[in-house]
């Protein structure tokens, strides 16, 4: 039995996130269904994790098991033969028996990006979060350092503790935690580092980023949210479309 590992690259606006789901299309379906088709076989897809509805992706990994006797650059081109457009095989490859694309993960790194302008190209707008008011950038750069390091986050968790199966365990460690500013474009990003992520964590710490820049919080507010283990003390979940899964690393690449 075989077990190839996929790069996958998506556009999450059309999609309910990447877990299968009854009566919704996602991106593990759309894979899983694909694979099958191509393999004549029941095909299980496991991702390093599980983005939101809305939430895009340049560098999913994930992998399976088959039988399949198919090459793996023959698994690329006919995968995207099968898949929307919106969905992507990057690469694919064997890997040891061993690997897990969710369990095995290392570091992944999110991106944020935030549009400053009046108006928002419509070919823009699917992919980032578009906030027409001035933000003070150096007050949000300073508070985004104090998620450095290793926090209990249940004040960015998601709210309903039955839809977040880490609801018991809310410690992370985030490795780089920084906004830069690129000014020909009048884009504000942000990015972070961390092994894993809670479920609306990355939209929470932005939310609450928002409000640093609107004046509503100051950077020295940060260190008593995390402290305080209550969502409703952060900012507002920021919006999907501005999120993207950036790249996910493993100790054996």
């Amino acid at each position: 039995m075989r077990n190839i590992r996929l790069i996958l690259a998506y556009d999450g606006t059309d999609f309910h996130g990447w877990q299968r789901q009854p009566d919704a299309p996602t991106i593990q379906a759309c894979l899983e269904d694909a694979l099958a088709k191509l393999t004549g076989a029941p095909v299980q897809v496991c991702g390093s994790g599980r983005t939101d509805a809305g939430v895009h992706a340049l560098h999913q990994v994930a992998n399976f098991h088959t039988a399949s006797t198919i090459p793996c650059a023959n698994f690329v081109k006919a995968l995207n033969d099968l898949l929307p457009p919106t969905v992507r095989v990057k690469g694919a490859d064997d890997v040891s028996p061993a690997f897990h694309a969710r369990y095995d993960v290392l570091h992944k790194t999110y991106r944020y990006r935030i549009l400053l302008t009046p108006v928002c190209s419509p070919l823009l707008c699917r992919f980032v979060c578009h906030h027409p008011y001035p933000l003070d950038r150096a007050r949000m750069a300073e508070a985004a350092r104090h998620f450095e390091g290793e926090h209990d986050f249940t004040s960015f968790a998601a709210t309903d503790a039955d839809e977040d199966e880490d609801a018991k365990s809310r410690g992370r460690v985030i490795h780089r935690s920084h906004l830069l500013w690129r000014p020909r474009s009048s884009m504000l990003v942000y990015e972070v580092t961390g092994k894993g992520f809670l479920r609306y964590m990355v939209r929470n710490i932005v939310g609450t980023l928002i409000e640093v820049g609107r004046g509503k919080l100051a950077p020295s507010d940060i260190p008593r949210i995390l402290a305080a283990r209550d969502r409703t003390q952060a900012g507002p979940t920021a919006p999907a479309p501005g999120l993207c899964l950036m790249k996910v690393e493993y100790e054996n690449p």
